[in-house]
């Protein structure tokens, strides 16, 4: 497969003050190019490049091979980190399937607690997860460009945690990124439409 840089399904501007233009401008339009050019190298010829993105995810993690783990894995997160993601999103009023799945964790506060944690505790770079395992609703956390495929589970909910996606308008302040994303972005449709 060819890996395809997505438009932006809304503004550059659209998420202000939650998330800036520049930080869309540089995140989508240089971090994300770079993991579709760099992916697309490293599929050419080799037995991934006829896979399915999701195939191609499990299988490279189950291979060790970090160079298509990272840029692959990293595409598949992003094409759904700017679906994630609305104008006027967030709050505590979840669509009806996503509302059970929640009630069955603990409900909305525990989830955005634990949410917000495994963001914060993330070392480095990359993600937290809200994630299908068995039925039930998770949260997770995964290095790099890892994500909860390549751990046997469905993702349903990621916040990228690299510092590009939040170092311009938070500086270091990785906690009130993520209170502020969960609370003000979360596109809770898109959540429901990949939990099935």
């Amino acid at each position: 497969m060819t890996l395809k840089l997505p438009d932006l399904p809304y503004a550059y501007d659209a998420l202000a003050p939650f998330m800036s233009a520049e930080t869309l401008q540089f995140h989508h339009d240089k971090h994300h190019l770079a993991y579709v050019e760099n992916g697309n190298k490293l599929l050419a010829g080799s037995k991934y490049e006829n896979q399915s993105i999701e195939d191609i995810c499990k299988n490279a993690y189950a291979d060790k091979n970090a160079g298509i783990v990272n840029n692959v894995g990293q595409h598949f997160n992003h094409l759904h980190f700017w679906q994630w993601m609305k104008k006027g999103g967030g709050g505590k009023k979840l669509p009806g399937k996503i509302d059970k799945l929640v009630q069955a964790y603990g409900g909305y506060d525990k989830l955005r607690t634990d949410f917000i944690e495994a963001g914060k505790t993330q070392f480095g770079s990359g993600w937290a997860w809200l994630a299908i395992k068995d039925g039930k609703l998770e949260v997770q956390k995964t290095p790099n460009g890892e994500n909860p495929l390549m751990h046997g589970s469905k993702p349903i909910l990621g916040v990228d945690v690299w510092e590009h996606s939040y170092y311009i308008d938070y500086r270091n302040a990785r906690p009130k990124y993520l209170e502020v994303w969960f609370d003000n972005l979360v596109n809770w449709e898109h959540v429901e439409a990949l939990a099935g």
